[in-house]
């Protein structure tokens, strides 16, 4: 389920020349319906409207977002992770990502989507240090476990998992340190399909 944002922020422009100067975000937030952080999507919606985000629309339950700005994935990053800090009183952590990137990244998955009694997902990571150690973990994997880096641009991993293993799997127990906080975030491949099938024709 989508839920767009009570309000947007277009300013007096021609739809062609709206579609010219914006980009079209996804944002990733950490933690969000999980491990305590609990916040209800349309609030979410509203904040990142009220903090000048546009045509803001939230998908599933597990913080997705996705919104159009004129500014860099960077500027956005700061002003998301503010606003919700400042609505909400918690660590806000959130990574941005045009949503053209993000189609390519679900294109690129190494793996075989869907398969019986297994898990697909993307960790997206923002720190390039982190990136490498994630990576390394592919020489760990166990028998029911595939690790694969992605391309260079693209800053993720790609990892497939017994289903009901997750978080004891090699990736799963390192993603639960606290120094990652901050720089990751994992979706199910499943949901980034629908983040991507929300999106304005």
């Amino acid at each position: 389920m989508s839920v767009p944002a009570r309000a947007d922020h277009r300013t007096e422009l021609t739809p062609a020349s709206y579609h010219r100067a914006m980009t079209r975000y996804a944002a990733f937030l950490r933690g969000v319906n999980v491990g305590g952080v609990n916040l209800k999507m349309a609030e979410v919606a509203a904040a990142l409207s009220d903090a000048g985000l546009a045509e803001v629309r939230t998908i599933l339950a597990t913080g997705n977002v996705a919104f159009d700005s004129a500014k860099s994935a960077d500027a956005v990053r700061a002003t998301a992770e503010q606003a919700l800090r400042q609505r909400f009183g918690y660590d806000a952590w959130v990574l941005v990502y045009p949503i053209k990137k993000v189609q390519a990244i679900v294109d690129g998955y190494p793996f075989e989507a869907e398969v019986d009694g297994y898990q697909s997902y993307v960790t997206f990571v923002s720190d390039k240090d982190v990136l490498d150690e994630l990576a390394a973990l592919a020489d760990e994997a166990g028998a029911d476990e595939k690790i694969a880096r992605g391309p260079k641009s693209t800053g993720v991993i790609y990892w497939q998992v017994a289903k009901d293993h997750t978080l004891d799997s090699t990736i799963g127990k390192t993603m639960g340190k606290k120094r990652y906080k901050s720089s990751t975030t994992t979706r199910n491949l499943r949901t980034l399909v629908k983040v991507l099938g929300a999106q304005p024709s």
